[in-house]
């Protein structure tokens, strides 16, 4: 039991450390699936940890392909890294797996909207941030939050 709660905070701190630069997140939630495998040893964990490695090499990939912008031309703040990332993952709750996506622009319009005031300034801004960088973010948080679902369904399904 003690096992599961840790290795959901580690999880938690990976998802959280994409919107932080310098934290290792990817790596973190990799750990996590790793660490969760070689202590349960069952095909379900082993499965994870293999489609998890998939996923992220995908990102990878996908991150490399991606044009190299500055979050911080934008004018994006770490206020709004914050409500972006809380936004993903509400959206991953009440919508699974796709949801991460418009939850993560909605917290980004609404921190921009909190900012600014209005409504076309905050469309603006987070049209900017998500041209600067948002997509490459939210291709990374999108794979961490991917991978951290399928390990809780996992323990939750009783996959332990």
């Amino acid at each position: 039991m003690w096992q599961e709660v840790l290795l959901g905070g580690v999880f938690a701190f990976g998802c959280a450390g994409v919107l932080v630069p310098g934290v290792p997140g990817r790596w973190l939630v990799w750990a996590a699936m790793l660490w969760w495998a070689l202590h349960e040893r069952t095909g379900l964990a082993w499965t994870l940890l293999v489609c998890s490695t998939a996923v992220l090499l995908l990102v990878q990939i996908v991150l490399w392909l991606m044009p190299a912008r500055r979050i911080h031309d934008s004018g994006a703040t770490g206020r709004t890294a914050a409500w972006a990332g809380a936004g993903a993952v509400a959206g991953f709750v009440l919508v699974p797996v796709i949801g991460a996506i418009p939850g993560f622009m909605a917290g980004v319009y609404l921190c921009e909207r909190r900012r600014l005031g209005g409504h076309g300034q905050a469309v603006a801004a987070t049209r900017q941030v998500m041209r600067a960088a948002g997509a490459s973010v939210l291709v990374e948080l999108f794979g961490c939050l991917l991978i951290t679902g399928a390990w809780l369904g996992a323990v939750l399904a009783g996959g332990t």
